[in-house]
């Protein structure tokens, strides 16, 4: 006659917890180990919509002043409409924008980022308002090439498109900043912001 278990014996593990806790280790690991999806493509486009439309009003302002409010204020909008259409696309995609990918990317792409920020205050009160396109188009081009590592192909393809724009900007003349801008934060992101919409959706 077999002996009923002792109350000292531990619960076994329920079977469905067990594998609950393997697919949540897996999911993790693939997350840690895989590219970072969630670059907004439809948001590239209206990101690219917006800065076409600085570049028309920015290029149409009396002062260099006024002309540098325009495109910060081009730049906050950018950065909104990134945010929420990230955050959006990841969760669809139940990631994490904190860890993983996510993280890699952001940390990739902030610094050089922050360098143009610190950049434009020099330029500016030095009176190189001229170097400011180019220094925008090369620093973002550049944080968008090592975030992209972490991403998928297209993104930093997308950089180095912005890097080399950059450099056409240095060699021309400063009334054609805007033309650049636009032809940047403009036309490479509705271009690539499409492309990445049709092929990895959002």
């Amino acid at each position: 006659m077999a002996s009923r278990p002792r109350d000292s014996d531990p619960e076994p593990i329920a079977l469905h917890h067990r594998a609950m806790d393997d697919l949540r280790y897996i999911r993790q690991t693939m997350e840690r180990a895989g590219s970072f999806t969630a670059v907004p493509g439809l948001g590239g486009v209206a990101m690219g919509a917006a800065a076409l439309l600085a570049a028309f009003v920015a290029a149409r302002q009396p002062t260099a002043e006024r002309w540098l409010l325009v495109w910060l204020g081009a730049a906050l909008t950018a950065v909104l409409i990134a945010s929420w259409t990230m955050a959006r696309k990841a969760r669809g995609a139940g990631m994490s924008l904190l860890d993983g990918p996510g993280r890699k990317f952001a940390l990739s792409f902030l610094p050089p980022v922050v360098a143009g920020a610190a950049l434009t205050a020099v330029l500016f009160r030095s009176g190189a308002i001229g170097l400011i396109p180019g220094t925008w188009l090369l620093l973002y081009g550049a944080g968008v090439v090592t975030g992209g590592t972490f991403s998928v192909r297209i993104v930093p393809v997308m950089g180095v498109c912005f890097m080399v724009l950059a450099v056409a900007a240095f060699l021309s003349p400063p009334a054609a900043g805007d033309i650049y801008l636009a032809t940047g934060f403009g036309g490479l992101h509705i271009v690539f912001g499409a492309a990445i919409a049709r092929r990895y959706g959002g």
